[in-house]
């Protein structure tokens, strides 16, 4: 193995860049609209938020946002709904799993950084297996500020021991790599993921565009390297 391959290391973000986590998100968003008698929304509008977290999909649900009198309690009940049927439905996006076998099989680690809480993020790895894989796991509490900021990312490349050019910041969200921009890491914006037709991934200033993942394997894993 070359140094070049040793010393490089890829960072993924969880929704909508590792996982296809949206069928549950809008499972657990469509209940709590039954249970407050509201009509279901499509999953065709729902899936676009799923990578902003609970507070976008409250807002798109009921219109509600922090500071708003019912904010909390509904976004409570919707973490809840969502947390007692974490995996159900969730998957690896297509091509993925070949993605990691590749960069584990080059030697390369792989870690995720996410905006997504530990106690949301810790047992969904779990469940999908890749827990014990992961190098590092850095969620959306884990550092002082999530992403946009960097500091996700630098926490990640220190657990790593790497420097943040030895690294890739792979996600879906303009977030992901603005975040990785200003840690300093190289990135790739996912096309296969949460994207809306407001998005414009070729403006993010992302080193290339993916859309599958084993298209990544061509700047993560270059010929001769």
């Amino acid at each position: 193995m070359s140094e070049r391959v040793a010393r490089r290391a890829v960072l993924f973000d969880l929704d909508g860049t590792l996982a296809d986590t949206a069928p549950d998100l809008a499972q657990a968003l469509n209940r709590l609209l039954a249970q407050r008698g509201r009509p279901a929304l499509p999953f065709a509008v729902i899936r676009p938020h799923a990578s902003h977290g609970s507070q976008s999909m409250v807002k798109l649900g009921f219109g509600l946002e922090p500071g708003d009198p019912d904010y909390a309690a509904c976004r409570a009940e919707f973490l809840a709904l969502y947390a007692a049927n974490l995996a159900c439905a969730t998957t690896l996006f297509p091509g993925m799993r070949e993605l990691l076998e590749a960069l584990e099989s080059a030697g390369i680690p792989w870690g995720i950084v996410t905006n997504k809480p530990a106690w949301l993020t810790d047992p969904l790895l779990t469940a999908l297996g890749l827990d014990r894989r992961a190098a590092c796991v850095v969620s959306g509490d884990t550092a002082p500020r999530p992403k946009p900021h960097p500091d996700p990312i630098l926490h990640a490349c220190r657990q790593l021991g790497l420097a943040p050019g030895d690294c890739w910041m792979l996600g879906d969200a303009e977030r992901d790599i603005a975040a990785g921009l200003a840690a300093g890491t190289r990135t790739l914006a996912a096309l296969f993921g949460y994207l809306d037709e407001n998005d414009d991934p070729a403006s993010w200033g992302a080193d290339g565009l993916i859309r599958e993942p084993v298209e990544a394997l061509a700047w993560l894993l270059p010929a001769g390297a």
